[in-house]
């Protein structure tokens, strides 16, 4: 396993880490997820990722049972919430980024985690009815109790994550370390044009997720649409409809003669091109079998071979490359 800084802070995360999102809780037994974060730590995943709203709060329960049963020392891992919508209730004060939602939902991911803080925890959507001050002043109220150690924040805009660093700097608080981004082949100008120059200013670290697409970026749409699969979930109509394309498809096809020639699969291929990009800070891996995980975890050692031609390559067939702006 590689470590890469969260941005500019001291915090080491493997660069491959385990998400929970439509899995625990919901379409995997626990054994299954006993079995998936066994794997990972075992092959030096530190990260693993979460959040409030995941099946209610169920994924929180699952992960904590696990993380206590198989008792890990606390400094060898980090585990991750989020804070927006919260865990099913739709009250007012039940979700968004007011000083009390993020407390109350703060504790309540505490005791579902079993964990006496919280590594990571990220805002996860911007709060357009809350003053940005009452969030970030939130936030370092969490972190002075030491409920939570690093905050962040996931699909904000550029804009929107500089507005909390300069109230943080006007306050001398702490503004987010991190952002929760979608990054794969397929969605790329937010990462790689939009944050650029936040990497420089405020040093932002990133934990993406979707690095295979919502699994478009594997061979298995390839000949039909398979049962069982995360697209063909209820409720992810939105997901299938945005992700599951014509254009897209006719693109993996063309990536799989490639992937056969450096002797990967699709999906370590799409993995392992999120992991070239220095500004990324961690890979969130998904998967409901032991197979898919073990999978993904290959995708350290393809790195080496996605040369600059290889690279170019990719580029040819995506052809989709941000326009970068000009200087």
């Amino acid at each position: 396993m590689e470590y890469r800084k969260l941005g500019k802070s001291g915090l080491q995360l493997s660069v491959l880490s385990l998400g929970s999102w439509l899995t625990f809780g919901k379409q995997i037994s626990d054994d299954i997820a006993e079995q998936l974060m066994e794997k990972a730590y075992e092959n030096g995943v530190n990260f693993f990722d979460n959040a409030e709203i995941y099946a209610r709060g169920q994924s929180e329960v699952v992960m904590g049972n696990i993380l206590q049963k198989l008792n890990w020392d606390r400094s060898s891992y980090l585990v991750s919430s989020k804070v927006f919508w919260g865990d099913g209730g739709k009250l007012p004060n039940q979700t968004g980024l007011s000083r009390k939602h993020i407390f109350e939902a703060c504790h309540a991911s505490l005791k579902r985690l079993q964990v006496d803080y919280i590594d990571l925890y990220f805002c996860h959507r911007p709060d357009k009815n809350t003053p940005i001050e009452e969030t970030v002043w939130a936030m370092n109220h969490l972190i002075q109790q030491g409920k939570i150690l690093y905050w962040g924040v996931s699909e904000w805009s550029a804009q929107e994550i500089m507005e909390a660093h300069m109230v943080a700097r006007s306050m001398n608080l702490i503004g987010p370390v991190m952002e929760q981004p979608q990054y794969n082949m397929f969605h790329r100008k937010r990462v790689e044009v939009e944050y650029s120059q936040v990497y420089k200013t405020v040093g932002l670290g990133t934990t993406i997720w979707s690095p295979l697409a919502s699994g478009v970026l594997t061979d298995k749409y390839l000949d039909g649409f398979p049962k069982g699969t995360r697209l063909g979930m209820e409720g992810l109509e939105w997901l299938r409809d945005s992700s599951l394309t014509a254009e897209r498809l006719d693109k993996v096809r063309k990536l799989k003669p490639l992937a056969d020639e450096l002797g990967a699969s699709i999906a370590t291929l799409a993995i392992a091109w999120c992991l070239k990009n220095p500004n990324v800070s961690s890979v969130i891996l998904g998967g409901s079998k032991i197979t898919q995980l073990e999978e993904n975890l290959k995708a350290l050692d393809l790195i080496p071979k996605l040369t600059p031609d290889v690279m170019e390559r990719i580029e040819g067939i995506l052809e989709n490359k941000p326009a970068q702006p000009a200087l």
